[in-house]
């Protein structure tokens, strides 16, 4: 379909969304569980902070769209959330009976254009409603909800499948891992050679010789653009695992690359895409202990104690984390 916006028109937030509601949990009022989401001020996991109980009195109703109205960095982005979630106070859930799953990642993609404009100093909570934004709209100049829905069909992707289905348990209890440091379980841990983006023609898409260029984004992976492979200085093979040294962001890199500042790069025999995805979850789970005032500097990172499951040895059984990853649903398509 044929996206043309010579005849779009400009809608208020509070005449698309006639009920906004705001998030009403923090995380001291959640209880254990995995029944449902926790959404915040989050781009990625789609706004997903953690699973909780599912809490009667907390619980926001799905098919909406999550306005991040505030936190660090992810201010002034949107999700579209199908399913019923526990919202923080920093987002706001908007309805609107003609929303679905295509139409909202539709909008969704419209309002995270409006990011820049919004900040700290700037929260988008109190100019909420009255943001406006283009959209296709009708001949009556309503929005045009089925042409949102049919553009977003019409795109070139397919719903991911899986044929995993097992619930075999495969990992032992956690009160049965063993404690590890982190810089006892990589061979290699070092910083990369920092390049500037700013100093070549990057792009946001691959490109012919082109080369990721992974910084402490959470976005993508860590990519935060290509640049020129040639002559280029300080390429990285992949199989690595990349931590963000005063962000405590992790990503697994399979290709090569470059990187931006402050990034530490890890690598051991035992390395691939299941183990460090693994070993990666558990870095992640570690990451609200750092900020700007504790960076996760190397020294840190090194000593950070994780639980792995382990052999009879008492050295994580990589071989038994690999098989599990492989079993989870999906897993089979990493």
């Amino acid at each position: 379909m044929n996206l043309n916006k010579e005849n779009w028109g400009s809608f208020k937030i509070s005449d698309l969304f006639p009920v906004l509601q705001n998030g009403k949990a923090n995380q001291g009022m959640l209880s254990d569980g995995n029944e449902c989401f926790y959404v915040g001020a989050k781009k990625a996991d789609n706004g997903v902070m953690l699973y909780c109980a599912y809490d009667d009195d907390l619980v926001q109703k799905g098919n909406c769209i999550v306005f991040i109205c505030n936190g660090q960095g992810s201010v002034g982005y949107a999700n579209y959330m199908d399913v019923d979630f526990i919202g923080t106070t920093d987002i706001v859930a908007g309805y609107n009976d003609n929303l679905n799953r295509y139409n909202g990642l539709f909008i969704v993609t419209i309002l995270c254009q409006e990011r820049p404009k919004y900040s700290f100093g700037r929260k988008w909570k109190t100019h909420l409603k009255d943001t406006i934004i283009k959209l296709p709209q009708t001949a009556s100049g309503l929005p045009d909800w089925k042409y949102m829905e049919e553009y977003i069909k019409s795109l070139l992707s397919n719903a991911i499948t899986t044929t995993n289905i097992s619930s075999e348990r495969i990992l032992p209890a956690i009160s049965e891992w063993k404690e590890f440091k982190v810089g006892d379980l990589f061979s290699q841990m070092y910083r990369a050679e920092a390049h500037v983006k700013t100093d070549y023609e990057f792009q946001d898409t691959p490109f012919i010789d082109s080369i990721a260029f992974i910084s402490r984004t959470e976005s993508n992976n860590g990519c935060d653009c290509y640049i020129p492979r040639s002559g280029l200085n300080g390429i990285e093979l992949g199989n690595a695992i990349i931590i963000g040294d005063t962000t405590a962001t992790c990503s697994y890199q399979s290709n090569s690359f470059v990187c931006g500042d402050h990034i530490v790069v890890c690598r051991a025999p035992w390395m691939n895409v299941y183990t460090a995805l693994f070993v990666i979850s558990l870095l992640n789970a570690e990451k609200y202990r750092y900020s700007y005032g504790r960076a996760f500097k190397m020294q840190l990172i090194t000593d950070t104690i994780i639980k792995l499951p382990s052999t009879d040895m008492n050295v994580p059984d990589w071989e038994l984390i690999e098989k599990y990853i492989k079993s989870l649903p999906y897993g089979d398509r990493i």
